[in-house]
């Protein structure tokens, strides 16, 4: 199970190699929610999202002669991305299979990576068989996108800055909240927040109708999403949570938050207009409960931005409905 010597561990491994990416603030995203806001734009990290801490994690860890043979991985877009371009920094070829509805961005961009893509029918097709059939066929490593320990102690890097970066701001007690999908991500920041600001509480934020986790942590088992497909939050659309995230998030998370699509799409402009970062609507959930949900948080607020592969389309349609 990961822990924090395992995701100090990957911090080592990832230095040199991963952005350190800022913590932003604005005075007009604080008036809107009614507390500090401080945003942490992963949307600015290499391939545009977090994801690609815990593919370089993953990868760098794996033994050479292991590694060499290639790695293969299962996506929507970020994880896709991440292990692309982890895949080729280290020299070795990657296999990525992606739902064919997944946004046009994230595929042509996963090509541009050098990955070979392999596009499957979401409603039909079963993506962890197919990528567990290449694995076997190809002699390649299967990285998972959250419920692998590696990948969750690179995704816990982001937490360790946020920790050193808050300090550095003069916040002793904040809700982070964190764009859940799986729970790779938000396991990693919590273990990481254990560790190094145990006054900070960890909470999951997801887009209304796939909010598994936020079921999952109310029931005290793991909930399923009745649908796998039909939301603009494609980065963060996963089926449960994971059977090792699940009990992190349990054991270190807060309640849930969940938004609807339009307040996403509204976050997305928002942290345009005011940040000038460009966010997808996946990536921007965390912002939109800080802006739109803020009921039950306290004076701070750290928003994790986990990503920003958004087709022009889409971002087209978040300034039409929400002109800056």
């Amino acid at each position: 199970m990961t822990d924090i010597a395992m995701i100090e561990a990957a911090r080592v491994r990832l230095a040199g190699h991963v952005r350190r990416t800022p913590l932003l603030s604005s005075p007009f995203l604080d008036e809107i929610a009614g507390r500090r806001i401080f945003v942490k734009p992963e949307c600015l990290q290499h391939t545009g999202s977090f994801k690609f801490r815990g593919a370089w994690s993953a990868i760098s860890a794996l033994p050479t002669e292991v590694r060499a043979k290639g790695v293969i991985a299962f996506s929507s877009g970020n994880h896709a991305q991440g292990v692309a371009l982890a895949a080729r920094m280290h020299g070795i070829p990657s296999v990525i299979v992606m739902p064919s509805d997944a946004p046009r961005i994230k595929i042509e961009n996963t090509r541009a990576y050098g990955a070979e893509v392999v596009l499957y029918d979401r409603a039909n097709e079963d993506r962890d068989a197919i990528g567990e059939r290449l694995s076997r066929e190809r002699g390649l490593t299967l990285i998972k996108p959250f419920d692998e320990p590696l990948v969750i102690a690179g995704q816990g890097t982001t937490g360790l800055e946020i920790a050193k970066q808050a300090k550095e701001e003069g916040i002793g007690k904040a809700d982070v909240l964190v764009p859940t999908g799986g729970g790779g991500f938000i396991s990693g920041v919590a273990l990481a927040l254990e560790a190094k600001a145990p006054q900070f509480r960890v909470h999951p934020c997801e887009p209304q109708d796939f909010d598994d986790v936020t079921r999952s942590l109310a029931s005290g088992k793991i909930e399923r999403n009745a649908a796998q497909s039909g939301s603009l939050c494609d980065a963060i659309i996963t089926p449960q949570p994971g059977d090792i995230t699940f009990p992190i998030m349990s054991r270190l998370c807060g309640p849930g938050l969940v938004v609807t699509e339009d307040e996403a799409l509204h976050a997305v402009v928002l942290a345009f207009s005011r940040l000038k970062i460009v966010v997808e609507p996946g990536g921007a959930v965390a912002l939109a409960a800080a802006l739109f949900h803020g009921e039950t948080l306290g004076d701070t607020v750290i928003a994790v931005c986990s990503g920003g592969n958004i087709d022009v389309d889409v971002f087209r349609l978040a300034l039409d409905k929400f002109p800056a």
